[in-house]
């Protein structure tokens, strides 16, 4: 069956049930069965689903589907991570953390550090990290090794889902072409796609049940299959002709947001210099009703995805001989945003007759966004290290992240009361919405890098 484009409504796939039906009552049948593949009996599946890797997406997408009413196995090849989930010490939000509470008293939900178990589930979604290395090119030894790990342990009837954001064509070259060399053909014993994540880590806003999920896959039936096995616990589903196009997609949404948060934080240098609150122009801006869309400027992107990602682009482009100015710009912008920062620390503190040499700073947040333990290409991390380097005294403070480890193997530990002792200038690097301001010295210079107003700290100013 040809795969449809367009919006596909949850309510004509019920007939996923055949794949990845909803947990049984007890007393019933434990294992599933999934149509027959290539004229072979059906197969009996103990899970619904397997998720390979159980972090920022894999865990909470684990949680979705088992609260949908399936049987869940999740793997992870870290022992300690798979120990901290047991005992609730995952990094999630309140509502995913009742959900991690329902499923570790569940019958229904299980975790491994092995993938022996993988050939048990009907479905195995692959949600490993993708980044980049110093040199920014792709780092592909997780996705590279989990894929490996699936193909391996495959079995016919199976549908083969990947969601890490990767190159145009990894599906098929990690996935398809390995199946195809150990006689296992997609659409015909097996069924692989690409489903890209959409998680917004620290954000409850959005439930995933409710963020549309976009699915392609190597042949139409593969399509199919993955969107059977998604609506197990998505309201919506957008189906995409390849999996190709779903890769790209992905890719295109996060270049979208780099090349945006570097104009936005290129925009606040201009209003700066002309004496103007880039956060009113937005505000203003943002009352037109069509043909904009606001972005707020702040100290720097981090995270797994907006520093990452267009960089696994301009690689795969820049292999083929293409160039792609406008985004290799953009990427440059962000990478020296944190420096501009310290530049305007450097500046601040001059206007005050000090020197960096020697003056003490407070960076108040270092996770790469509020409500976050994570501190991944946090922007923080760079503002920190040149900010030592320069001869600084650098103190911080987050309760989401006791411990900062940084890149040259330095360790700095969040100060218990940031308000004793000197400070020379304050940074508001991340706000976390349960976290009080009013403790903010107001002798010192702030430099407000989330440009948000703080009420507590009316002398505030923005970087």
């Amino acid at each position: 069956m040809a795969p449809t484009r367009g919006i596909l409504d949850t309510s004509v796939t019920q007939s996923a049930d055949a794949a990845i039906p909803a947990a049984r009552e007890s007393g019933s049948s434990p294992e599933t069965a999934t149509p027959a593949a290539n004229g072979r009996a059906a197969r009996r599946f103990s899970y619904d689903i397997a998720i390979v890797g159980l972090g920022y997406v894999g865990l909470p997408t684990a949680l979705a589907f088992h609260a949908a009413g399936h049987r869940v196995l999740g793997v992870d090849v870290d022992p300690s991570r798979v120990e901290d989930i047991r005992s609730g010490a995952a990094d999630l939000g309140s509502h995913d953390l009742r959900r991690l509470a329902a499923a570790l008293s569940s019958h229904t939900f299980s975790m491994a550090a092995s993938a022996d178990r993988l050939a048990e589930a009907a479905t195995v979604i692959i949600c490993v990290p993708t980044p980049v290395t110093e040199d920014r090119a792709p780092d592909l030894t997780a996705i590279r090794g989990a894929c490996d790990t699936v193909v391996r342990t495959a079995v016919a009837g199976q549908t083969l889902i990947l969601t890490s954001t990767t190159y145009v064509g990894s599906t098929r070259e990690l996935l398809g072409q390995p199946l195809v060399e150990r006689g296992l053909h997609p659409g015909r014993d097996l069924f692989v796609a690409f489903s890209p994540e959409r998680i917004d880590p620290g954000n409850e806003r959005h439930s995933h049940e409710d963020v549309p999920r976009v699915v392609g896959g190597l042949t139409g039936t593969c399509t199919e299959r993955a969107a059977m096995a998604l609506a197990g616990y998505v309201r919506e589903l957008h189906v995409v002709s390849s999996a190709e196009c779903a890769e790209f997609t992905k890719l295109h949404e996060n270049t979208f947001r780099a090349v945006n948060i570097a104009y936005v934080n290129e925009m606040s240098v201009a209003a700066r210099a002309l004496n103007l609150d880039i956060t009113e122009v937005i505000g203003a801006a943002a009352t037109k009703p069509f043909g904009f869309m606001p972005f707020t400027p702040g100290p720097g992107v981090g995270g797994h995805c907006i520093p990452c990602d267009p960089h696994y682009l301009l690689w795969q482009l820049r292999a083929a001989d293409y160039r792609l100015p406008l985004i290799e710009q953009a990427m440059t912008a962000i990478e020296e945003r944190p420096l501009q920062v310290v530049e305007r620390i450097r500046g601040a503190l001059a206007e005050a007759d000090k020197t960096l040499a020697g003056a003490d700073v407070l960076i108040v947040g270092v996770a790469y966004k509020p409500d976050v333990q994570d501190v991944r290409e946090s922007s923080a991390l760079v503002i920190i290290e040149t900010l030592l380097a320069a001869g600084a005294h650098v103190r911080y403070v987050d309760p989401y992240v006791p411990r900062l480890a940084l890149r040259d193997g330095t360790v700095l530990y969040s100060v218990d009361n940031p308000a004793d002792g000197h400070t020379d200038l304050v940074l508001l690097h991340t706000h976390h919405s349960d976290s009080t301001l009013d403790w903010l010295p107001q002798t010192s210079l702030l430099l407000n890098a989330t440009y948000r107003h703080i009420t507590t700290a009316p002398h505030q100013s923005l970087v």
